[in-house]
């Protein structure tokens, strides 16, 4: 059977920047040797490097009255988050300055090979060791390696979490409470050396997204508030240092009528033994040998609607994959397009009640800045 829906080459990063790229070229900036700064980075004794989860670049454009200051910012251009467009994949991404194929995180729920179980990235609901499902070293690891202080701020409940582990373990990590405490303790952190680089998180803007929507009165506030403490942040590092913010992934909004729930749809789960990723991308586990007949059938009754694939004609979208990371992606992927989304009522009921959404290939998803405040 032939697949007639938008062809995979069509999507994903293409030769872009992406996150991956970000710590590599801070180590590159701070002259560190092995490192090459690949983004032209503005050479600085000092960075921060700021994640802003769910502030993609349209998102941003779009609003860019409730952000001044971001708004304000000179940025590197054309960057993308990676595929799949979500925060464990692109947290690891820029902690190990790999792509998923082989840094393993392949996604927000994928297979454990091993057990057959489903692994939620987040929750990390599996018994599975993070340094062996994720063994690469951290570049801040490598960064702290040379002599270069490296440091991790984030909220203190992530402190031993699975993400944590396989994205930023090897430094120091400073848990705080609240965004004051952040601000205090980034820039403690950066003046306490001459050269370093730190890494701090806010998830506001996705958490908001989800519940409310991101394009809701809501987000628009959450945004405003963030915008205001990365500007006080700014105010208060030392001048030597170089803050970048970026983003994870972007987000859309989904309506209620392009809300495809697959367990309402007769046939479509034959030969699929697991359905793990999220709504916007989807890994499918098929029985041995049927993952063309599976593609085929999903992409016939999906259409344009989603990008279909085989594992095996994916092309570059999780770059070299490792052969221990191949067991993990689906053998075949579902990535929506539009305002469009696959659902399971049965397994991730939870996704039932959410607005805002990320996980594809689209330039809403993908978009991500990288601003530059010198």
């Amino acid at each position: 059977m032939e697949l007639t829906g938008p062809a995979v080459s069509s999507y994903g990063p293409r030769g872009r920047h992406s996150l991956d790229e970000i710590l590599p070229s801070v180590g590159g900036a701070l002259g560190i040797p092995g490192f090459t700064d690949v983004l032209g980075l503005p050479e600085a004794p000092r960075f921060v490097v700021m994640v802003i989860d769910g502030l993609g670049t349209s998102l941003l454009r779009e609003n860019a009255a409730s952000a001044p200051f971001l708004s304000s910012l000179p940025g590197i251009d054309d960057m993308v988050c990676g595929v799949p467009s979500t925060t464990a994949t692109s947290l690891t991404s820029l902690g190990t300055g790999l792509r998923a194929g082989e840094h393993g995180m392949v996604g927000y729920t994928s297979r454990v090979p091993a057990t057959g179980e489903r692994l939620n990235a987040l929750t990390w609901d599996q018994p599975v060791v993070p340094e062996e499902w994720q063994p690469h070293r951290t570049v801040l690891e490598l960064i702290q390696d040379a002599g270069v202080m490296a440091a991790s701020v984030n909220d203190a409940k992530f402190a031993s979490s699975g993400l944590t582990l396989c994205s930023q373990r090897g430094v120091p990590f400073h848990g705080v409470n609240s965004t004051w405490e952040r601000l205090d303790v980034v820039i403690d952190v950066a003046e306490s050396a001459p050269r370093g680089v730190v890494y701090a998180y806010e998830s506001r803007l996705d958490h908001t997204g989800h519940a409310k929507g991101c394009r809701s009165k809501d987000w628009r506030e959450a945004l405003t508030a963030v915008d205001a403490e990365v500007a006080d942040m700014r105010a208060a590092l030392p001048a030597d240092s170089v803050l970048l913010v970026t983003a994870d992934h972007g987000m859309i909004d989904l309506p209620q009528r392009n809300r495809f729930d697959v367990d309402a749809q007769p046939g479509l789960r034959e030969d699929v033994v697991m359905i793990a990723g999220e709504a916007r991308f989807r890994h499918l586990y098929t029985r041995s040998g049927a993952e063309n007949d599976v593609a085929a059938r999903w992409q016939q009754r999906l259409g344009e609607r989603a990008v279909v694939s085989t594992q095996q004609a994916l092309g570059d979208w999780f770059g070299p994959i490792a052969p221990e990371v191949r067991g993990r992606i689906g053998d075949v992927v579902v990535a929506a397009l539009g305002d469009f989304a696959v659902f399971s009522s049965e397994d991730f009921a939870i996704e039932m009640k959410m607005h805002g959404f990320h996980g594809s290939v689209t330039e809403d998803e993908l978009g991500i800045p990288l601003l530059v405040a010198g």
